[in-house]
């Protein structure tokens, strides 16, 4: 594949400030807490910008880590991004001059390679290098690969990169992914809608994120619908035109701070919730006897229960949606601990996900992890404020949970991982009454 520069890139990892976050735990929550757009949505908003040249303006868009390294990621494959205001992201992609998406922006973020299909359906070419991320288990690409290759693209792999050329158009046809698998659905729905012809994706995913992400190239003018529950069909266009868009709001987030009202014995409210993305989550807590009442989009949360000790333990497995997620089992694998008697938890999305639960043990809990994807969690324990490392970032929320509620004061070393994906949390929580800071550590690889 040329290009005017040659192929080299040597990825020197930055310097990152260690923060830490110190928690007094043992603080009723009380008060109301905007939930912010979902990251989900807005990673993916961003890479479909790509798909046109004429000017896309986003709103609802959440300050966050990944954001700005998804954005960065963008200017520096030539697009344009304005940051015009709070929550606000405008985007145009009239020359992209550099087709190469780096180990470094792979390495922050796995959610870079969703610019593999837009990237290389609109220009015909792309580099792009294997996805790093959260540690949480194998997530690979290959459905992704295999999937544009099913389109007619030409991908080879070398050295950590993907090389990837679609002379002329891609070419509809019907893609069966073997699972389900959200950013696959994504990847090959982006592509698709530049393609020559007629698409056809299944199963697709059916989660609230990927509905956002087609309605917002419907406004573009890309022919996309939901066929059936399981079923995207595309009708690829010669062209998509620039437009607006308001990010849907983000289910994780607000499930995040529903468990810290209710494991606090606080009372709640969360204000913008996805009340209607939310169902298996709040049937999780109406089963543990949290009081949670869903009107329009507010969720109100009255943990105050948990000092009669009325929490009663479930048993929960993940799964797509509309079953619970994956990203809400950490949050609830707090609330699981001060719940009366033995819950168990089975991860079906991500083998590794459950490593994290041993921190939560250093903290009182008595978690027994039979395999990598199940648990028994035994309550209710009462936790004590320590010393804890995040590893995730949705790990990393919840160790903020535990926190929280536990007696004494906690050091939560890794605060990074969680601005990634939250905006704002410590600000949201303090206003909350929470006893919460986030300080500096000090300064070390991102290596090390």
């Amino acid at each position: 594949m040329a290009d005017a520069r040659p192929f080299h890139w040597e990825f020197v990892p930055e310097p990152v400030t260690r923060e830490v976050f110190r928690i007094e735990g043992g603080v009723p929550l009380r008060g109301e807490v905007p939930i912010s757009g979902s990251k989900n949505a807005a990673l993916k908003m961003l890479a479909a910008a790509t798909l046109t040249g004429e000017r896309c303006r986003f709103t609802n868009v959440p300050e966050i880590e990944d954001v700005r390294v998804m954005a960065e990621t963008l200017r520096d494959l030539g697009v344009v991004v304005d940051h015009p205001a709070p929550n606000t992201y405008e985007i145009a992609s009239g020359d992209v001059e550099w087709l190469f998406v780096p180990l470094e922006a792979a390495a922050k973020m796995r959610a870079s390679f969703i610019l593999l299909g837009p990237l290389l359906a609109r220009f015909g070419r792309v580099i792009i290098s294997n996805p790093g991320g959260d540690r949480i288990g194998r997530r690979p690409v290959d459905l992704h690969v295999e999937a544009m290759r099913t389109l007619g693209a030409t991908i080879e792999y070398r050295n950590g990169y993907y090389f990837a050329t679609a002379p002329g158009r891609l070419r509809g046809t019907e893609v069966r992914f073997p699972f389900v698998s959200v950013m696959g659905t994504e990847n090959i729905l982006l592509a698709a809608t530049l393609a020559d012809g007629h698409t056809v994706i299944r199963p697709a995913a059916k989660e609230p994120e990927v509905d956002d992400l087609i309605l917002f190239l419907q406004k573009m003018g890309a022919d996309v619908e939901r066929t059936y529950e399981d079923t995207i069909e595309v009708r690829g266009q010669r062209r998509l035109r620039g437009a607006e868009h308001h990010v849907i709001p983000d289910r994780i987030e607000a499930g995040t701070f529903a468990v810290a009202g209710a494991v606090t014995g606080g009372e709640v409210t969360l204000t913008g919730a996805p009340c209607e993305h939310m169902t298996a989550f709040l049937e999780v807590l109406d089963r543990a006897g949290v009081s949670a009442r869903c009107e329009g989009d507010r969720i109100e949360i009255d943990g105050r229960g948990l000092g009669d000790g009325a929490f009663r333990a479930v048993d929960i497995r993940t799964a797509a949606y509309p079953g619970l997620p994956t990203d809400i089992q950490p949050p609830t694998s707090v609330l699981l601990t001060q719940a009366n008697g033995d819950s168990r938890v089975h991860e079906a999305i991500f083998e590794d996900r459950l490593e994290w639960l041993t921190e939560l043990n250093r903290m009182g809990a008595r978690i027994d992890i039979a395999d990598n994807q199940h648990a028994t969690i035994h309550g209710r324990t009462p936790l004590h404020g320590t010393e804890a490392e995040i590893g995730d970032l949705r790990a990393g929320a919840s160790l903020i949970l535990a926190a929280l509620a536990a007696d004494g004061e906690s050091t939560i070393h890794g605060a990074h991982h969680v601005q990634r994906g939250y905006e704002n949390i410590e600000r949201k929580f303090a206003d909350l009454g929470a006893r919460i800071a986030r300080l500096e550590e000090g300064t070390i690889s991102t290596t090390s």
